[in-house]
């Protein structure tokens, strides 16, 4: 293994904590930022171009859910020519209101299969399929988010108001 594998291998790591802090806060910025613009996406009910995938995520975003992606073993395999496919596995906690009112709550687990690209210095995804290995339907907390929490606060949030984009800016 070179220096450049594992310069590489950091820069696509880091590329996909940016997409799960996108996804998380809502910060479209950071999960821009980890796709190609001539991306492709196959992720649960959507399929097709990552702008039409954007346009999904950020009508999901206007219902204010609750989301926390966790992402663990990580193989990259480099093909010799600018790409890689890399297997994420990941977990996520996701709690929001669907097109019908009712709030839902699950917890799902699966792997991000995808197809990297370097372009000039840069690695980003250029096609996603993600792959779905568990999913677990759980009743909806009762109460708000203070009740819940009490004093286990601050408790996070939407970009920009969510702790991370203080830190080192008091």
């Amino acid at each position: 293994m070179t220096l450049q594998d594992l310069i590489d291998r950091e820069a696509i790591r880091d590329c996909i904590h940016r997409y799960c802090r996108g996804i998380d806060r809502a910060d479209e910025a950071a999960l821009r930022s980890s796709y190609w613009p001539d991306a492709t996406d196959r992720h649960g009910a959507y399929q097709g171009p990552v702008e039409g995938f954007f346009d999904w995520v950020k009508a999901a975003w206007a219902t204010g859910p609750r989301n926390i992606h966790h992402v663990g073993n990580i193989l990259i395999e480099f093909r010799g020519d600018g790409r890689a496919a890399v297997e994420t596995y990941w977990l996520a906690l996701q709690r929001g209101t669907g097109p019908d009112g009712v709030v839902r709550q699950v917890m799902m687990s699966g792997r991000y299969c995808d197809l990297f690209e370097k372009r000039g210095e840069e690695w980003r995804v250029a096609e996603r399929v993600v792959a779905y290995d568990w999913v677990d339907p759980q009743p909806a907390p009762e109460g708000t988010d203070a009740e819940r929490f009490g004093p286990r606060q601050p408790v996070g949030g939407s970009y920009p108001d969510d702790p991370v984009y203080r830190i080192g800016r008091r």
